[in-house]
């Protein structure tokens, strides 16, 4: 039998590639089923790598796979140090690693360290241990308010609706700013601090080159007693943050988490090459940097890039303030435009100003209508723009293939635990998590031999990778005729705005000379001197760029 061919690890030679590189998120249940269950796993995701190593990306992340419940779609974990049974062994897990890195990918996971899965044995260990035990300090555990503890200890509320606070049934309350399902770690407790030390090995051990850290700002909290309310209105989690002195918040943000990430930084420097790693911090872009000092974390995710609006003036203040920000740091910036808790982009970006994602999600998709067209237009466009600026881009899995939301999920058929936690008031995530199409056709387009956990709509199969591969003008051929040309001309970690470009327009160069020009009004406008290497939409018949179209030139 032929040995099969190694692809060298650029790491070695170059143990900083993650700063300039382009990484795909796998959603692993939704990925691809190779078992047949209905549920996307670790084997499907093994299978499809030829997928992302052909389109062209340097690392995939993948969302968690560990045992679960799935409460939060896989973020209650009952086992930080194993794979879900549903979704494999820990030797497909190292089958998939090894798989990845033959074929010169990158592999990063979740790392979900602010809570565990109620059934976590350390939970279940605090619940039969009561109150004042040792097995309740590694969780945060209070006595109620009221004259007989019935009420919650504050008035903190949880991400997903309703109070923050559970009872117990011997009287006391447990924090979970998730789902009651998550209760919150006590990272003051040394048993905490040692145990994610020792997943961090874990996952190093076995091959892994980074992790994505869940909820990175949330895990040092103030304790002190008595706690402390958030007051009267209760405001909300950016109302609270923007409201309250830096580093103040009694659980988010707080200056003390950063000695934790120093202490994970020194752990994942004793490899080599060094391990990457990348916060999920929702706090303001000045705050939000500080997790990625090469001293902690490396990289933080840029939420208000993710967040923008289709606005020319918007974007380049964020893309200015976002690189401002980076380079003082020491880090390198971060761009992502979709991911497994937001509106998928294609649908997003064409929503009118002032729509409410959650009122649009209710209505099915259809208040008001999408123009699917004209959303992957600007999908297409926003893409390009994304991939030319300095730093990391972040895709999530179907954006290549243009997928749109789906918006239109019956209320029978959610598995988000927002829509119940919420009391029915928001839909929640279910729309971009639909399992991927791969064919045109078949009980779940690819997906798996039979049905999937969520329903396909009919309109996936010319959606599906199957339908574009080999399409000049498809999605899927737009992403991966970028993706090699990134490789070649991205150089360097700035860039210089062009300053007379017609309202509405973005411009840039590159240190090699190269150019990006996006058109974000909505009609055409002339094209620099130069020639046109790839964009994302066809020129206009007299050679001007068209609206909601980005152009790079060399």
């Amino acid at each position: 039998m032929t040995a099969r061919p190694t692809a060298p690890d650029l790491s070695l030679k170059d143990p900083n590639w993650w700063r300039q590189a382009v990484v795909y998120q796998v959603y692993p249940r939704s990925f691809a089923d190779a078992d047949g269950d209905g549920l996307g796993d670790i084997r499907g995701v093994t299978e499809r790598l030829a997928h992302l190593a052909g389109l062209g990306v340097d690392a995939l992340w993948l969302s968690p796979f560990y045992p679960s419940e799935l409460a939060d779609g896989g973020y209650d974990v009952a086992d930080h140090r194993d794979v879900d049974p549903r979704l494999g062994t820990l030797d497909d897990f190292d089958a998939m690693v090894e798989e990845a890195h033959r074929l010169g990918l990158k592999v990063m996971v979740d790392i979900v360290p602010n809570h565990t899965s109620h059934r976590h044995s350390w939970f279940q260990e605090a619940l039969a241990a009561g109150p004042g035990s040792a097995a309740r300090e590694r969780y945060v555990f209070r006595d109620g308010r009221g004259a007989h503890g019935e009420l919650p200890p504050t008035d903190w509320q949880s991400v997903f609706g309703g109070s923050a606070w559970r009872r117990v049934p011997d009287g006391q309350w447990y924090l979970h700013l998730f789902a009651p399902e998550q209760p919150d770690l006590n990272w003051s407790h040394d048993e905490v601090r040692a145990d994610f030390r020792t997943t961090l090995r874990f996952w190093s051990d076995r091959g892994v080159d980074g992790f994505r850290v869940d909820v990175a700002h949330a895990l040092a909290k103030d304790l002190t007693e008595p706690l402390r309310d958030l007051g009267a209105p209760v405001l909300s989690d950016e109302e609270a943050l923007a409201a309250m002195p830096a580093g103040s918040h009694p659980f988010y943000d707080r200056d003390e988490v950063h000695e934790i990430y120093r202490d994970w930084r020194t752990i994942l420097d004793a490899y080599s090459p060094p391990r990457m790693a990348v916060a999920e911090a929702w706090v303001p872009g000045a705050r939000r940097v500080l997790y990625a000092r090469p001293e902690e974390l490396g990289q933080a995710f840029n939420f208000e890039y993710l967040q923008a609006s289709w606005d020319a003036d918007r974007l380049r203040r964020i893309i200015g303030d976002s690189l401002a920000d980076a380079y003082a740091a020491g880090a390198s910036a971060t761009w992502v435009l979709s991911n497994h808790d937001v509106v998928r982009h294609a649908s997003r970006l064409t929503l009118p100003p002032g729509t409410e994602d959650n009122a649009w999600l209710l209505s099915g998709g259809h208040a008001p209508e999408v123009d699917r067209a004209a959303g992957l237009r600007r999908a297409r466009a926003a893409t390009l723009l994304m991939l030319a600026l300095p730093g990391s881009s972040y895709l999530y899995q179907g954006e290549e293939l243009g997928l749109p939301e789906v918006a239109d999920l019956s209320v029978a058929v959610l598995q988000d635990p927002i829509w119940e936690q919420t009391g029915h008031v928001r839909k929640g995530r279910d729309g971009c998590r639909v399992p991927l199409p791969w064919t045109v056709d078949g009980p779940s387009y690819g997906f798996g031999a039979g049905g999937a956990w969520l329903p396909q709509p009919e309109w996936f199969g010319p959606y599906s990778v199957e339908a574009q591969e080999g399409v000049e003008e498809s999605t899927l051929e737009l992403y991966r005729r970028a993706l090699r040309l990134r490789r070649k001309l991205l150089e360097g970690e700035t860039l210089t705005w062009a300053e007379e470009t017609p309202a509405g327009v973005l411009g840039f160069a590159r240190s090699d000379g190269w150019r990006c020009v996006a058109n974000l009004s909505g009609a055409p406008v002339p094209l620099p001197p130069g020639e046109v290497v790839l964009s994302s939409a066809p020129l206009e018949p007299d050679g001007r760029l068209g609206a909601d179209t980005t152009a790079w030139l060399t």
